[in-house]
């Protein structure tokens, strides 16, 4: 066969940017925050006793953050644990009382809020990262550069040795 070796060029060129993709990704995911490498699960807000009273005094609450990230499928427990009732969005949290606000398509929320300062709270819902979406990941940059590996062997490699070897005999 005559392109026996041209195709095992592009074969092999083609693994090698599937694995060269396959490390660069993951060696980037082992390094990144995964918040969103879960299920979805409960997560738990504490509104603290004081709160109403520490932002009409002008204050802030430095255990309610401002923005908060969740995956799809979280359920957000909200505990009322101040002397005023809140609100978060739809929900009405009554003083001593729970609400429960459930996450399920992936899209970013500004729910007016009563226990923040700014009086909105941020919430980012994602899809969860799956082994699937990782992979996918890989696969979209190993192809393009296995074929790019490929086309530089061929085309740009491949004549030189061809000519080195006719230079030699």
């Amino acid at each position: 066969m005559k392109y026996r070796r041209e195709i095992l060029y592009v074969a092999l060129s083609l693994f090698a940017g599937i694995l060269l993709a396959l490390v660069m990704t993951e060696l980037a995911y082992k390094f990144q925050v995964k918040s969103q490498d879960r299920d979805g699960e409960q997560l738990r807000l504490v509104i603290p006793l004081g709160t109403a009273d520490l932002l009409q005094a002008g204050g802030e609450s430095p255990a309610i953050p401002t923005d908060m990230t969740f995956v799809v499928g979280d359920v957000l427990v909200v505990e009322n644990q101040d002397d005023a009732d809140h609100q978060l969005g739809p929900l009405f949290i009554p003083k001593g009382a729970t609400a429960k606000l459930t996450f399920q398509k992936s899209e970013n929320l500004a729910y007016a809020c009563t226990f923040t300062p700014e009086k909105y709270l941020g919430l980012e819902i994602k899809q969860p990262l799956t082994f699937a979406t990782r992979m996918t990941g890989v696969l979209s940059a190993g192809i393009p550069l296995g074929t790019l590996l490929a086309l530089y062997l061929v085309f740009a490699i491949r004549p030189g040795l061809k000519k080195e070897a006719e230079e030699k005999t």
